[in-house]
């Protein structure tokens, strides 16, 4: 990663009547959305360990910060969620660059789980995109950041912070996030590494030299250093734009939800806590999802969604003639996008037709 409500509502199970579960039993599974992705994982049973999780949650009132003058609260049972990875080299993130004393949103994704929480629409941002960013607060206490036409996507975030982030993507979409999930570089790393490792495939040598990955053709475990360098790659796929690392962290975001359907965490209940321990200290939430209850709720409603459930697209955009670094909005197939999601639509294959994102060959790299 290498630059970052309408109500939620509670679905019932389906199947036989079965008595009101324990505490422990609550605290049993907590969601984790990463840079990406929604990742289910697990907590302990135990009082110290509901306590230890609730403690590690890091929340952040996008309500109270935003205010009024949102988009309607529709609560129609479906959800959309902002998923950023942060790039901040503050504290164990400083061996990635120098401390500016800013983050970046390096990766973007809105995530919209259907009506019956049984498919996903997944919508990447690129963080070059040219927007207008609306004025946002510093979430830092200084100045108000005005408004901006034509500024970078990534530096919403930099100048206001989570809300500010939210804002845009409100302003750019016209949808309300439900949610709002951040990982950053170091929890990134230890997620993984506490999963095991992610499998996957390379159907070609990788070896760029900025994101410090090398690999060669065939199956992997990605450890966490090699699964970071691995959404962070750009140069040495595709054509070498942030379009192609795009797919690179699609595929692996895929990788990564069936790895954490398949480990089997919750056989063994030290295990289990260390994962759930490693994923709430690794995410910073809306301060709606900031508590293992909440968090464990919102995990239950999306048991039933696995990696093929998920459509991946990228934000319909063009290369800005006057900065090949840059790209602009398409217009026409954004709006497609997005109202697709606001009416729990499929996106259609339409919307991305002329688009120059999800093109190339990077996302061919990763099986």
């Amino acid at each position: 990663m290498s630059e970052q409500s309408r109500g939620t509502g509670r679905i019932r199970g389906s199947g036989s009547r079965r008595r009101k579960p324990s505490r422990g039993r609550r605290v049993k599974k907590i969601a984790l959305c990463c840079a990406a992705a929604l990742v289910v994982v697990g907590g302990s049973g135990l009082g110290y360990a509901y306590f230890t999780l609730n403690g590690n949650l890091k929340g952040v009132d996008i309500d109270a910060a935003l205010g009024t003058g949102r988009p309607d609260n529709v609560d129609n049972g479906s959800q959309d969620i902002l998923v950023l990875g942060s790039d901040s080299r503050s504290g164990a993130n400083s061996e990635y660059g120098a401390d500016e004393g800013s983050a970046r949103a390096d990766t973007a994704m809105v995530v919209h789980i259907d009506e019956g929480h049984k498919a996903a629409s997944v919508v990447s941002i690129p963080r070059d995109t040219l927007v207008d960013r609306p004025a946002c607060a510093s979430d830092t206490g200084g100045e108000q950041a005005g408004a901006e036409q034509e500024a970078m996507f990534n530096s919403a975030y930099a100048v206001g912070g989570p809300a500010c982030a939210v804002k845009t993507v409100e302003a750019m979409s016209g949808i309300r996030m439900d949610h709002y999930v951040e990982v950053d570089f170091t929890g990134f790393k230890k997620l993984i590494d506490e999963l095991g490792g992610v499998e996957l495939t390379t159907s070609q040598a990788i070896d760029d030299p900025d994101s410090h990955l090398t690999l060669k053709p065939g199956a992997h475990t990605l450890t966490g250093e090699q699964s970071l360098g691995l959404v962070r790659t750009r140069h040495s796929v595709g054509d070498g734009s942030d379009l192609g690392r795009i797919q690179l962290q699609q595929a692996f975001v895929k990788a990564l939800m069936d790895r954490t359907t398949s480990v089997g965490v919750f056989s063994n209940p030290k295990t289990l806590f260390g994962l759930a321990d490693t994923a709430t200290k690794a995410v910073t939430t809306d301060s709606e999802l900031a508590s293992v209850k909440k968090l464990t709720g919102f995990a239950n409603g999306l048991k039933g969604l696995g990696s093929k459930n998920v459509d991946m697209v990228t934000l319909p955009v063009e290369y800005d003639p006057d900065d090949p670094n840059r790209v602009l909005p398409q217009e026409k197939g954004d709006q497609q996008v997005w109202t697709a999601l606001k009416h729990d639509k499929a996106i259609p294959a339409s919307a991305t037709a002329k688009s120059a994102g999800d093109k190339g060959g990077a996302g061919k790299v990763v099986q």
